[in-house]
């Protein structure tokens, strides 16, 4: 079975550069590798600039999959996302090309790769919440959450509304609210999950330049493009870290340097939540970002299948 090579690590460590030079280093090698995305947001036509979605250029004629696939009113799901990625994983080992798995948080890369069933859903209940997140906003229903589930509710960020509307539809329908992730148990076969670490100083300040640079490439322009193309109905694309926060400013809550701050605090806060998930898993092999490809793939070559 050919192995399936799994990126992970925080915002601005390297992912998606390396996993095109490990896609071009296999191929040097007579063994055929395709990236696969795993983050939601680049799923998204549009979002460019602010999910760093790599260009054509950068891409290097490595194929990528999953990117670009969905218009921004589309809702993404971490339980549809699962059947795709493990559909295009399963048609590339069968073809005879190596995936290569990259980025997205803990809960999306781990539903792909893991034993991971989803609770069931009601429409109506669903709509209530949602309506309800319309009308009163993320925090009033975080505060609510609270009330019903204070450990479920300590795990969700107040401005997340997506989990936070989910987790009270589990909640009137009677379902498990377990705040954690399953049992680190593959469902796939021969995985290897390479992580790859910063420290915290370099990793904050890498991030505080790339929004920097989202700024100067243009991500408020890029927003207000998205406006007419019905972003603000998106209910997974508009909630997106740096396009809520612009829209936020377009709307007038903010300033557009406030905004551009409030992005870096939230990406921050986002690459920390998910370094503490990744530390638990025993499996990942800890690399320092900017690892070489070429060792890399020496050493997964060297690795028998599991």
């Amino acid at each position: 079975m050919l192995p399936l090579i799994q990126l992970i690590g925080p915002t601005a460590s390297g992912k998606s550069g390396l996993a095109i030079d490990l896609a071009l280093r296999l191929a040097d090698r007579g063994q055929p590798a395709d990236v696969v995305n795993a983050d939601s947001m680049l799923v998204y036509r549009g979002m460019d600039i602010g999910t760093a979605k790599p260009t054509l250029a950068e891409r290097r004629g490595v194929r990528h999959h999953l990117v670009d696939i969905m218009d921004v009113t589309d809702t993404a799901s971490v339980a549809e996302f699962q059947g795709l990625a493990r559909g295009v994983i399963h048609e590339l080992r069968t073809a005879g090309v190596v995936p290569i798995l990259v980025g997205g948080s803990a809960l999306y890369s781990r539903a792909i790769t893991d034993v991971f069933d989803f609770p069931g859903t009601d429409p109506r209940v669903r709509a209530h919440w949602d309506q309800q997140l319309a009308e009163r906003g993320p925090e009033a229903l975080h505060d609510e959450l609270a009330r019903r589930a204070p450990g479920a509710a300590a795990e969700i960020i107040p401005g997340n509304g997506r989990r936070i509307v989910r987790a009270l539809e589990l909640l009137d329908l009677q379902q498990d609210l377990r705040p954690t992730l399953p049992t680190w148990t593959y469902a796939l076969e021969n995985v290897r999950t390479i992580g790859l670490e910063l420290e915290r100083d370099v990793m904050d300040a890498r991030i505080n330049e790339r929004v920097d640079q989202m700024w100067r490439d243009g991500l408020v322009e890029e927003v207000q493009s998205l406006l007419p193309r019905g972003l603000r109905e998106g209910r997974t694309a508009s909630r997106a870290i740096g396009y809520r926060q612009v829209l936020d400013a377009l709307d007038g809550r903010c300033s557009l340097d406030q905004a551009r701050e409030d992005v870096k605090i939230a990406t921050r806060r986002f690459a920390r939540k998910q370094l503490g998930w990744y530390r638990r898993d025993h499996r990942i092999e800890w690399r320092p970002a900017g690892v070489d490809a070429e060792g890399l793939v020496r050493q997964i070559a060297s690795r028998p299948d599991q």
